[in-house]
């Protein structure tokens, strides 16, 4: 009896270690799910600063906001695919948009003209106060080096950006005073 229940522990144990040793490393090392995070939120951030982009091309009352939804679409095509290639090359899976974004999406798919020309630019300084913050963080504690490396590149870009859209935001009369504001508490 007493050698049934040892080889039933055994077993048991042996399964588990397996079961343990088949977890994604991401969920086993707290580093590697901050670079993880970084890949998904930075990607799906991306994915749909570009959809907005492009939909602002269509939706825009202001050519100075179409034009801008062009730029960024542009701008936000190259940096995905080299997202998806840092994700690919740290063995990540590629960036998808997130289901809050998607939602975000749908809601300005609804809109049109002045309305989503305000929002719109609100929305991307917002977002773009995210991304900010979160490729300073990967810049600095990234911990995957291909990760770390793409930050601290395009950082300055990303900043860029910040500035630019605060501004043709302002053009265009949007309130980016509270994505200001949560930028600098997040700070």
């Amino acid at each position: 009896m007493f050698a049934k229940f040892l080889i039933s522990g055994a077993v048991t144990g042996l399964l588990l270690s397996a079961t343990v040793g088949l977890a994604p490393a991401a969920a086993q090392d707290p580093a590697l799910v901050s670079d993880s995070s970084f890949i998904r939120m930075a990607g799906s951030l991306g994915l749909l600063q570009q959809k907005l982009g492009k939909l602002a091309q269509d939706r825009a009352a202001s050519e100075a906001v179409k034009d801008f939804g062009k730029e960024m679409e542009a701008d936000y095509s190259k940096v995905n695919e080299e997202l998806a290639a840092a994700a690919k090359q740290a063995a990540f899976p590629s960036p998808i948009l997130l289901r809050e974004h998607k939602q975000q999406f749908d809601r300005f798919y609804r809109k049109s003209g002045s309305s989503f020309d305000k929002d719109y630019m609100a929305q991307t300084v917002k977002y773009q106060d995210e991304e900010v913050r979160l490729y300073e963080q990967q810049a600095k504690g990234g911990r995957v080096a291909s990760l770390k490396q793409l930050a601290e590149s395009k950082l300055p870009t990303v900043q860029q950006r910040l500035a630019q859209s605060r501004q043709a935001a302002g053009a265009v009369g949007a309130d980016v005073t509270a994505s200001t504001a949560e930028a600098k508490q997040g700070t």
